[in-house]
C-alpha cells in the first residue's frame, strides 16, 4: 500500500516529537517535520506531501501566513491543511476554515488518536482543490444570507457598531480567503466594502457607499454561486438567495 506523506509545522520541538512518535503507529504514513513555515515550504518543493498538520501560531510567519503562501503556487495549492491550534474556539475554527482549511484540530491532542484522526483528511488526490473550492463557495454563500439581512438593517436607517462589525468581519475571511481560491472578484469586492467601512468610521465614507458596496459584494457572490452550479445552488440551509442590485432611494427590504 502507498504510504500517505504527512508534513508537520510546528515551532514547538516537544510537540513535534510527540506527532512523530503518535503518527508512527501507523504503518501507513510517512511523515516529516519542520520547526517553521519558511522550512517547510523549502521542504515541500522535493517532498510534496499529501496532507499538512499547520501550527497556527508560530513567530515570523505564522499558521495562515504559511497556508497563503501555499495557495499562491499552483504545485501546493491543492495539499489539505490542517490547522493545529491551542484556541479551538468557534470564531476561530470558522476563521481556519474561511481561509481554506479542511479541518481544525485542538490542542491537546491524544498521540494513541492521531493517526487515526489523520486518515480522515487524507483526501484522494483528484479534486481536492475542486471541494475545497465549492466549501468556501458554500460558506460564501451562507455569509451572503447573513449579509443580506445586515443590508436591510443598513436601507432602514440602523448603522449600530454591532451590524457594522458583523458586516466587516465577513468581509474581512473573504477578501483573505476568495483570492486563495481564485475567486479575485470575490476577494476584492470584499476588500472594497471592509475599506468602505473603516472609511466610514472616519467619516470620509457615507452609510450609503456601504450599502452600494455591499451589493456590489452580494453580486458577486451570487454571480460565482451560479456559475459554479450551473444555475442552481443549494447553500448550508437547503436554499439559495438571490441578490438585486438597487440604488439606495429605490432599494426595498428583502426577507
Amino acid at each position: 500500500m502507498t504510504a500517505f506523506r504527512v508534513l508537520h509545522i510546528d515551532d514547538d520541538s516537544d510537540i513535534r516529537e510527540v506527532v512523530v512518535v503518535s503518527l508512527a503507529l501507523d504503518p501507513d504514513i510517512d511523515m516529516r517535520s519542520c520547526g517553521s513555515g519558511r522550512e517547510a515550504l523549502a521542504l515541500i518543493a522535493d517532498w510534496p506531501p499529501d496532507l499538512i498538520l499547520l501550527d497556527a501560531a508560530m513567530p515570523e510567519m505564522d499558521g495562515p501566513t504559511t497556508l497563503a503562501r501555499l495557495r499562491e503556487n499552483t504545485a501546493t495549492a491543492d495539499i489539505p491543511v490542517v490547522f493545529m491550534t491551542a484556541r479551538a474556539q468557534t470564531r476561530e475554527i470558522e476563521l481556519f476554515r474561511t481561509l481554506g482549511a479542511v479541518g481544525v484540530m485542538p490542542k491537546p491532542f491524544d498521540p494513541m488518536t492521531l493517526a487515526a484522526v489523520v486518515r480522515t483528511y487524507i483526501l484522494p488526490s483528484n479534486g481536492r482543490l475542486d471541494t475545497m473550492r465549492e466549501l468556501f463557495l458554500q460558506r460564501a454563500n451562507s455569509d451572503a444570507v447573513t449579509l443580506a439581512k445586515h443590508r436591510t438593517a443598513l436601507r432602514n436607517g440602523t448603522t449600530a457598531p454591532a451590524t457594522l462589525t458583523g458586516i466587516r468581519d465577513i468581509a474581512h475571511a473573504l477578501a483573505g480567503a476568495g483570492g486563495i481560491f481564485g475567486y479575485s472578484d470575490i476577494s476584492d469586492a470584499a476588500a472594497a466594502l471592509e475599506d468602505a467601512i473603516i472609511a466610514e468610521r472616519d467619516g470620509s465614507e457615507s452609510v450609503e457607499g456601504i450599502a452600494s458596496a455591499l451589493d456590489r459584494l452580494l453580486i458577486q457572490v451570487e454571480a460565482n454561486s451560479f456559475a459554479s452550479a450551473e444555475g442552481s445552488y443549494s447553500g448550508a440551509e437547503g436554499s439559495h438567495v438571490r441578490f438585486e442590485s438597487q440604488e439606495p432611494e429605490a432599494a426595498k427590504a428583502q426577507s
